[in-house]
């Protein structure tokens, strides 16, 4: 059984399908633009990934995931997609929101961001309870 990738290997496998899904491709240059680091590095990510069976290159396509890296680059997603709603909520600005996302996301279990998907839709399906929440926290802040 293949090992789960590293935190640095999922940025890799969620920019990766991003791109794929935004232009029809990804290629190590647009990679290495977008994660904002050096081409030899994300060549080098590639080719690991690759070895783990996450990812193929093709000539003319570029680099192709796998139905195995397809599914953690689309479990990534969901992740982010999950925590971005929930932050959402309360308020906190895109910026925030993306800093603390990439800081905290590959350290929870999926069974804290399935809790935290299920607060988030507990709070969108009874707004009054999400108000008295905020209006509780800007009482305290007070």
């Amino acid at each position: 059984m293949l090992s789960a990738p590293s935190q640095s290997a999922e940025d890799y496998l969620e920019r990766i399908h991003e791109l794929i899904e935004e232009k029809g491709y990804a290629r190590v240059v647009d990679i290495a633009s977008s994660l904002r680091v050096k081409q030899a590095s994300v060549t080098n990510m590639v080719k690991k990934l690759g070895e783990l069976g996450y990812l193929k290159y093709e000539k003319y396509r570029g680099l192709i995931l796998t139905d195995k890296g397809r599914e953690v680059a689309t479990r990534i997603q969901q992740r982010h997609e999950t925590l971005s709603r929930f932050f959402s909520l309360f308020g906190l600005d895109k910026e925030t929101q993306q800093l603390d996302i990439e800081g905290i996301e590959h350290h929870l279990s999926p069974a804290t961001v399935e809790i935290l998907s299920d607060l988030a839709k507990f709070f969108e399906d009874d707004p009054e309870i999400l108000k008295r929440f905020v209006k509780s926290r800007k009482i305290k802040k007070a």
